[in-house]
């Protein structure tokens, strides 16, 4: 039985605390702030209860898997989930609509037919068919496994992008997200959707490689979750687990450097001067300068530590958390996107470390009895994809006024009467996320995809020093409450069984 010492109380990190605790190793995990869950936070406000991370679960099978691999209770007793439906309404600067249903590909295609015409749904549905084929190409190098010593194979993309032929000219195959959706979709709502989806997980839909189109794949074919009392509550759930599997916490404590010894990782310092030993760390937070003096944990030969390009400006989340007089119309939609009439005019100005004048605005709608003080009241939340602080002043009083108007403002379509109904706003910006969680400049790690040679990857779980490894979003497969848990599920397994770990069989 090894002392193992996790750093970092997100979702990733407890993931592998868990795991690891029921293989029969003692482990402390250490946390800078006074709470678990790292970005999946919870405000709560006379009554009125929002998420301020993450507010729907995709690939709830990465979290069932954790609970019956670290007790006898399986996840369904531990959080009620249901099935939001429709899964997501848009609204479009023409004016149209549509809802589309929960993990129905023929209900999908109908609805896009039936608000949309012109053969939008046969369109969307063969686009999913080729990301079918990138998921089955892709999925368990990129999700199931370690990042393999020659992780160049997922630097080719795996999505079968069509090759159109032109009259005069080269012919054409889609490489990014944005162009999959102005080449092989063509109609500019059907692209907005598509961009919608990669701009939620921070990527830039015209960089982004076309390999992105797992995301709204998982997503219609796994369907999306809410869970009761919030995604807040499954973090409950994880943390409850891991107390019950008798992994101990310690709040407030900042490590400032991971030992070592001999070569290999010994324990962790804390900001304080505490040095506490173990056999093995777990790095459960993004790697900080100074973490290991003098070590290099990864290389280029090892993984795609370069950056990204679009690695200057890595987004983070504006949101504002409404409390509404008024109860929730039946017939209210769980997450609506408001779509403007310039995506690119949005994405050059995020991704440019600026601000979207009409940004794509999510609103969450959850039918929740425990998110507000009674059924006279509504709690509703806006988010938008933003430039980091740092790039953007988001401590700024009035840039945090001003921009919760923009929201408020396209929200309107969502929720008709919205500002006479409006009780409380609360404004959550990347300047709290990094106060919060550490994060720098409050961005949130996207999910790892495969193509652009590799640039899109995260760094291996396993590092350069013997003892060390690295869980959560800014480790491979990346960022999202599913890959997180993917992640500490790897670790567990290096750890356990070596480095002759290859993933879930």
């Amino acid at each position: 039985m090894a002392r193992i010492a996790v750093i970092g109380a997100g979702m990733g990190a407890m993931a592998a605390a868990a795991r690891l605790a029921v293989a029969g190793h003692r482990v402390t995990v250490y946390e800078r702030s006074e709470t678990f869950g790292g970005s999946v936070g919870r405000y709560a406000h006379e009554g009125f209860v929002f998420d301020t991370g993450p507010a729907l679960l995709h690939l709830p099978a990465v979290y069932r898997d954790l609970f019956v691999k670290t007790g006898k209770e399986p996840l369904e007793r531990c959080v009620t989930m249901t099935q939001v439906d429709p899964a997501s309404r848009h609204l479009f600067a023409d004016g149209t609509a549509v809802s589309l249903p929960n993990a129905s590909r023929a209900g999908v295609v109908s609805a896009l037919d039936g608000a949309l015409g012109g053969g939008a749904g046969a369109a969307w549905g063969a686009f999913l068919d080729r990301a079918r084929d990138a998921w089955d190409r892709s999925r368990r190098p990129l999700l199931e496994e370690p990042l393999r010593a020659d992780w160049q194979v997922l630097g080719r993309d795996p999505y079968p992008a069509l090759r159109q032929r032109r009259l005069l000219r080269s012919a054409r195959q889609a490489g990014t997200v944005a162009e999959i959706g102005a080449w092989e979709l063509a109609d500019p709502r059907l692209a907005a959707i598509l961009d919608g989806y990669a701009l939620s997980y921070g990527l830039d839909p015209s960089r982004a490689p076309a390999a992105a189109a797992l995301l709204p794949y998982m997503e219609e074919t796994f369907g999306s979750w809410y869970v009761s009392g919030g995604m807040r509550a499954l973090a409950q759930a994880v943390y409850e687990r891991c107390l019950a599997r008798k992994v101990e916490f310690v709040f407030g404590a900042e490590v400032a450097r991971v030992v070592e010894k001999d070569g290999r990782a010994a324990g962790v310092e804390l900001a304080d001067g505490t040095v506490t030993e173990a056999g093995q760390v777990v790095l459960g937070a993004r790697p900080w300068p100074g973490l290991v003096p003098g070590q290099e944990l990864w290389r280029d030969g090892d993984v795609a530590v370069r950056p990204r390009p679009d690695q200057d400006v890595v987004p983070g989340r504006f949101a504002v958390l409404l409390a509404l007089r008024g109860a929730r119309p039946a017939d209210a939609a769980h997450r609506t996107l408001v779509h403007p009439a310039d995506g690119a005019a949005e994405r050059a100005a995020v991704f440019g470390g600026g601000l979207a004048e009409h940004p794509t605005v999510t609103v969450l709608r959850p039918d929740d009895p425990t998110t507000r003080p009674d059924d006279a009241h509504e709690a509703v939340t806006l988010m938008a994809t933003v430039a980091p602080h740092g790039a953007v002043d988001w401590t700024d009083p009035a840039v945090r006024e001003r921009y919760a108007d923009v929201l408020i403002e396209a929200a309107s379509a969502a929720v008709p009467g919205l500002r006479e109904r409006l009780l409380h706003a609360e404004v959550r910006t990347p300047a709290e996320t990094a106060a919060e969680t550490g994060a720098e400049g409050g961005s949130v790690p996207p999910p790892a995809l495969a193509g652009a040679g590799g640039a899109y990857l995260h760094p291996g779980n396993r590092t350069r020093l013997p003892g060390l490894h690295a869980a959560g979003g800014w480790s491979h497969p990346g960022g999202g409450l599913a890959h997180a848990g993917m992640s500490g599920a790897l670790v567990a397994g290096l750890i356990v069984e070596g480095d002759g770990f290859r993933g879930s069989q």
